[in-house]
């Protein structure tokens, strides 16, 4: 009877420590949970949404210009109709004016702020580390600063197949190239198109011009006529342009000449249909929808994105516009060469790695 007793009392004890226990878990479990949502508000979690406000500063030529800015413009508006997200944007008429829109639209809260072209690149080195809660990107340059992602393009990569298509579609075995400002970047396009040219005939000649050393060269197309009409009176029935909107004129030239001219960045095929053999497609849309994204997304990252066809950043354009002008014969060879690339086991040699061009031009 005693021990029944003793063990009674055992349990009793028992139950009371489980119910007080009980009672003092429900009095701080508010209190957890609290803490737990406080700490997961502030917490930085890849894949979760977060407020943006982005702004686009393009480069000279002009929001539309048909090729590079538009290509930008196209990416912002492609995030746009995708998430409802508006964005604000400023094309800037000369390179002074870059400093002050990065800062303008740094300062308004506006994030992430993108721009287009390596000429703003001076410039968002200053202004980037003064707003160091902003991010940053640039197209076609590198800036070296912890809120900024640089998006960079191998080039060489995508204009040696259409240096491949040009010197195949030739009948006079001369094809041209008009570069805008005379840089590393523009040479760098030159000679991926004339090693191109000459893996597909050896022998064939290939004119190279530049605009001009200034930020004009990208914008004077009665120039960039004059240049390809010089070309055109020297044998060259196709001519390939990196000109921004001095391609423009470049196009029309050839368009009028009756030969072939090649676009660049955007798809250009349709600017005068039947007379532009392909375009070089530099996809700085998918390299601004894809920044936008990622800071939308919380997967915002800064550094180096380094773009080529392996990446889809790079390709050349078939559309009704030319496909009469594209036999299987090229298109096979232009696959062929494009998976080679892709695989290393083609290497197409960079110009700015050593300032040469193994292909060399005229």
């Amino acid at each position: 009877m005693t021990a029944k007793i003793g063990r009674a009392r055992k349990l009793r004890r028992e139950n009371s420590f489980f119910l007080a226990g009980k009672r003092n878990f429900t009095a701080i479990h508010p209190n957890i949970i609290f803490l737990i949502a406080l700490l997961a508000a502030f917490l930085p979690q890849s894949g979760q949404s977060e407020p943006v406000k982005p702004a686009i500063v393009y480069s000279t030529g002009g929001k539309f210009d048909k090729s590079f800015n538009e290509a930008a413009y196209r990416g912002a508006e492609a995030f746009l109709a995708r998430t409802g997200i508006a964005y604000r944007d400023f094309a800037i008429r000369d390179d002074s004016q870059s400093e002050q829109a990065l800062r303008n639209f740094a300062r308004r809260g506006f994030d992430p702020v993108i721009a287009i072209g390596f000429n703003h690149a001076n410039a968002l080195a200053k202004v980037a580390p003064e707003f160091p809660d902003t991010r940053f990107a640039i197209v076609d340059m590198v800036v070296d600063a912890q809120n900024v992602r640089s998006i960079v393009f191998r080039e060489h990569e995508g204009t040696y197949l259409v240096g491949l298509l040009a010197a195949m579609a030739s009948r006079s075995g001369v094809v041209g190239f008009v570069g805008g400002m005379d840089i590393p970047l523009i040479r760098k396009v030159a000679c991926g198109f004339a090693q191109g040219a000459r893996a597909a005939n050896p022998d064939i000649v290939v004119l190279q011009n530049m605009t001009g050393n200034t930020g004009a060269a990208w914008t004077d197309p009665v120039r960039g006529a004059e240049l390809a009409r010089s070309q055109i009176d020297r044998g060259a029935d196709v001519i390939f342009h990196g000109a921004g909107t001095t391609g423009l004129g470049v196009l029309q030239a050839a368009a009028d000449a009756g030969i072939l001219g090649i676009g660049v960045d955007a798809n250009q095929n349709g600017l005068h249909p039947g007379a532009v053999l392909t375009s070089m497609l530099k996809r700085v849309d998918v390299a601004v929808d894809q920044a936008l994204s990622d800071a939308q997304a919380g997967d915002w990252s800064t550094g180096i994105r380094d773009l080529g066809l392996a990446e889809d950043g790079l390709g050349w354009a078939r559309d009704a516009n030319n496909e009469a002008l594209i036999t299987p014969a090229m298109e096979r060879a232009a696959e062929e060469a494009h998976d080679a690339i892709v695989s290393g086991q083609l290497q197409v040699h960079d110009y700015t790695r050593d300032g040469s061009c193994t292909a060399a031009t005229q």
